[in-house]
């Protein structure tokens, strides 16, 4: 089995979204499993000097149509939503909490999708909450979960790790030490599975 795929996302990322949708089959496929690190992308941003697309008027006008395109090759739901950009804060709290009650992956996605596609607020509790009971969880322990010590200190210890490996963006993956930032570096990344860049 190759080493396995870090995935390290933000809730409020349009990448994060796309590539989220299609991490796992490309894992399977190459003989490998994925593990998703929710980290706080505005902390990046400010370690780095980076600053999120939308806020370049001709980047964030390119941007809308570019995931609309990506989407439509991903055939995955996409709209973009009124209350962008998103504190994702809670969610990538509660993505952290469902993963340690064995179903990060469903969560992860279910909240994807109910922000970059059907445009709910996951600021708030109750919209994370309805995320969690559609995939079997109960949304009120999920929100006493993220509230945790331990959650709040897995959130922040995945921020300072991306930052200390010099992520600027997201959605951004490690194989080994090699850094891939962007859903678009999945072929990318295959050709480095393969072997093909040794």
């Amino acid at each position: 089995m190759s080493e396995p795929i870090e995935f390290f996302f933000d809730p409020a990322s349009t990448y994060s979204y796309l590539a989220a949708t299609q991490i796992e089959a490309f894992a399977k496929q190459h003989g490998t499993t994925v593990r998703w690190k929710p980290f706080l992308l505005g902390k990046a941003f400010e370690a780095t000097g980076n600053k999120m697309p939308a806020l370049v008027p001709a980047k964030g006008k390119y941007l809308f149509k570019d995931a609309a395109l990506w989407a439509r090759l991903y055939k995955v739901p996409f709209a973009f939503p009124k209350n962008f950009p998103l504190n994702s804060v809670l969610a990538s709290r509660a993505t952290i909490a469902a993963s340690h009650a064995g179903q990060g992956v469903p969560f992860a996605l279910a909240m994807f999708k109910a922000y970059w596609a059907e445009g709910q607020d996951l600021s708030l509790p109750e919209a994370v909450a309805a995320v969690a009971r559609s995939v079997g969880l109960d949304g009120d322990a999920l929100l006493a979960a993220a509230a945790s010590q331990p959650v709040k200190d897995e959130l922040r210890s995945n921020t300072e790790d991306a930052i200390a490996r010099g992520v600027f963006g997201a959605p951004t993956f490690f194989i080994g030490k090699q850094m891939f930032w962007g859903n678009d570096r999945l072929p990318l990344m295959a050709a480095f599975i393969n072997g093909e860049l040794a």
